[in-house]
C-alpha cells in the first residue's frame, strides 16, 4: 500500500515538472524568458515586469494549453475506471456510452450551420457539444432502464448502437457542408486540440473534473465491490441500481464537459487505468488519484508531440493517443501477469 502511495507521489511531481517543460517547449523564446514569466505571475513578483511578447506567449497560450491537458488527461482517465468498473469490462472508457459521438454530432450541427437560427444565436461550439452529449446519454440510460434495474449488457448495446447513430450523423453533416475551410476545422476539434486552450475556458472543467474525482473517491469501495458483480455488491451494503445512476451522472457530466472543451481525444480513458492497474492494484482508492495523474502525464506529452512533430504543422492531439495508445495496449494485454478486477 505504502509503494502505490509513492507511485502516485511521483507520478505527482513528474506531472508538474511536465507542465513545466512544456510551456518551455517552442520556438522564438529562451528558457530564461519562459522561467521570469512563470516566476513573475506565480510568485505575484513586485520585479520587472517580462517583455510583452514574452509574457502572451507563455502565460497566455502555452500554460492554459498546458492546465487544459492537464485537466482533460485527468478527468477522462479516472471516468474510464470508473466505466469499467460499472459495466465489469475490460474495453470500457468514458466514450462507451455514446457522450462523445453525441457531443460530435452536436458540435458539427452548429460550426457548419445545420441548426436553426434560434438556436445558433444562443448556442456557443462547447455548450452545443455539452448538449448534444447530454442528450445521447440521456437516450442511452431511458432505453437501458428496466421496471426495478438498470441493465449493464443493455447499457453497453444501447451506447455502441447510439454512438453508431451520431456517427453517421456526425458523417453525413460534414460530407454536406459546403465550406471546406469549416470542415477541416470541424475535423480537426473532432480529433481534438488543446489548440483554442484560455484561462476563460479552463474554470468550468477544471472544477467539474475536481468535482468528478471526489465524488469517485467517495465510491472507492462501492467501485471495489462492483468489480464482484451486482449480487455480491449488494451482499456489501451497496445500492447498487443507486450507485449505476450515479455513475452514469458523473461520466456523463465530466466527459461531456471535457469534449466540449476539447474534442474527443480517444484511448487515454482505456489505457491508463490499464496500465496504472498494472503497478497501483485494483483498489479504487489507490487507483484513481494514481490514473488522475497518469492521464494528465499522457495527455501533456501526447499535446507537445502534437506541436512538435512536425515542422510548422500541429497534428490533432487524438492522432497522437492512438498511435501511442494502440501498440501499449495490445502488449499489455499480451502480459501473462495482467489481470483486470
Amino acid at each position: 500500500m505504502r509503494s502505490a502511495w509513492l507511485v502516485v507521489a511521483g507520478l505527482t511531481v513528474l506531472t508538474v515538472l511536465s507542465v513545466g517543460f512544456a510551456v518551455t517547449v517552442g520556438e522564438d523564446l529562451d528558457r530564461g524568458a519562459v522561467l521570469h514569466v512563470l516566476r513573475y505571475h506565480f510568485t505575484l513578483s513586485s520585479g520587472p515586469p517580462p517583455d510583452p511578447t514574452a509574457d502572451r506567449i507563455v502565460w497566455l497560450l502555452r500554460m492554459p494549453r498546458a492546465a487544459l491537458a492537464f485537466v482533460v488527461g485527468g478527468g477522462l482517465a479516472i471516468i474510464g475506471a470508473a466505466m469499467q468498473a460499472l459495466v465489469r469490462n475490460p474495453l470500457a472508457e468514458p466514450y462507451i456510452l455514446g457522450i462523445s459521438s453525441g457531443a460530435s454530432a452536436g458540435a458539427s450541427l452548429f460550426y457548419l450551420g445545420f441548426l436553426p437560427p434560434v438556436l445558433s444565436k444562443t448556442l456557443s461550439m462547447p455548450l452545443a457539444a455539452f448538449c448534444g452529449g447530454l442528450l445521447s446519454i440521456t437516450l442511452v440510460y431511458l432505453v437501458a432502464r428496466g421496471s426495478t434495474r438498470l441493465s449493464v449488457a443493455r447499457l453497453l448495446l444501447a451506447g455502441v448502437a447510439m454512438a453508431a447513430l451520431m456517427g453517421s450523423v456526425t458523417s453525413f453533416i460534414t460530407f454536406s457542408s459546403p465550406d471546406p475551410d469549416k470542415l477541416r476545422a470541424v475535423l480537426f476539434w473532432l480529433l481534438g486540440s488543446m489548440h483554442h486552450a484560455t484561462w476563460s475556458l479552463l474554470p468550468l472543467p477544471a472544477i467539474v473534473t475536481l468535482a468528478g474525482l471526489v465524488t469517485l473517491m467517495s465510491l472507492a469501495r462501492s467501485l471495489d465491490a462492483m468489480l464482484l458483480g451486482d449480487e455480491a455488491a449488494h451482499s456489501l451494503g451497496v445500492s447498487v441500481e443507486a450507485l449505476k445512476r450515479l455513475l452514469i451522472i458523473v461520466a456523463a457530466l465530466v466527459t461531456g464537459t471535457l469534449v466540449a472543451a476539447s474534442g474527443a481525444i480517444g484511448f487515454v480513458g482505456l489505457i491508463i487505468p490499464h496500465a496504472v492497474r498494472s503497478f497501483a492494484g485494483v483498489t479504487h482508492r489507490r487507483l484513481l488519484p494514481a490514473c488522475f495523474f497518469a492521464g494528465a502525464l499522457f495527455l501533456l506529452w501526447a499535446d507537445l508531440a502534437a506541436r512538435a512533430l512536425l515542422p510548422s504543422q500541429e497534428l490533432p492531439v487524438g492522432i497522437i493517443t492512438a498511435l501511442c495508445g494502440v501498440p501499449f495496449f495490445l502488449v499489455l494485454l499480451r502480459r501473462s501477469t495482467y489481470d483486470f478486477g
